[in-house]
């Protein structure tokens, strides 16, 4: 049990945080691929206590259910060629997550003090060796205050409206350019605000905008910086 949690406690930890459509979920995937690290997509953890909620009928301004709900949250995430299946008390619910409405949902539901508290240790034990790739808002502030390399993923919100409307396009999903950017500012304005762990760079991260980068290029960027940092062995 000791060694377990020895592990746990050294495996290494690259955050990425940053408002939605900066591009943190496919780079983190991308990074801890070529890394064989683990992979935490925190957000999804509020999108699918959300998703619960309304599976259940608890109000998103019911704080207790809410925890209750976080605290006993049935999920999985499997991993399957270049995609990650995310499982909700048996099914696949990975697209019923990725709504703008699921987003609005979860961002509604983080603002919650205890709400935040009750997922705080189940993020907390995805560290495992030989290392976590961790993508959310608090990965770097909050969650993993101790990781080796922080990094914080913005791009205007123009430009991450425009990314969201092509994934959905080619998800075959109808959406329009100025709703989705309207969700993204009032999305940013909640998590910035909020009381609890508000979206902002860990004092020691660092930020960069992806607005006019292309994948690949910040996939390399943040290889090289791993590489100052001695994370990476021969094999990667």
């Amino acid at each position: 049990m000791s060694n377990a949690a020895d592990t746990s406690r050294t495996a290494k930890v690259l955050t990425l945080d940053g408002p939605g459509g900066a591009g943190k979920g496919t780079i983190s995937r991308l990074v801890a691929e070529r890394l064989g690290w683990h992979l935490l997509d925190s957000g999804a953890l509020y999108r699918l206590t959300a998703l619960a909620a309304q599976r259940r009928g608890v109000a998103l301004d019911d704080a207790a259910g809410l925890e209750r709900l976080a605290a006993e949250l049935d999920v999985a995430f499997l991993a399957e060629h270049d995609t990650t299946r995310v499982m909700l008390e048996g099914d696949d619910v990975s697209r019923e997550i990725r709504t703008e409405q699921a987003g609005d949902a979860a961002s509604r539901v983080a603002a919650l003090p205890g709400v935040r508290q009750a997922l705080l240790q189940r993020q907390r034990d995805f560290r495992q060796a030989p290392g976590l790739v961790a993508d959310g808002r608090d990965m770097g502030t909050v969650v993993f205050p101790d990781a080796e390399l922080k990094i914080f993923l913005t791009a205007s919100a123009e430009e991450r409206a425009r990314r969201r409307l092509q994934q959905l396009q080619e998800a075959g999903v109808d959406a329009s350019l100025s709703s989705l950017l309207k969700e993204i500012q009032a999305r940013d304005a909640r998590d910035m605000q909020r009381s609890v762990a508000p979206l902002k760079p860990a004092d020691d991260a660092i930020t960069l905008d992806t607005t006019r980068l292309s994948i690949p290029e910040v996939v390399e960027r943040l290889t090289e910086w791993l590489a100052r940092r001695g994370l990476l062995t021969p094999e990667t």
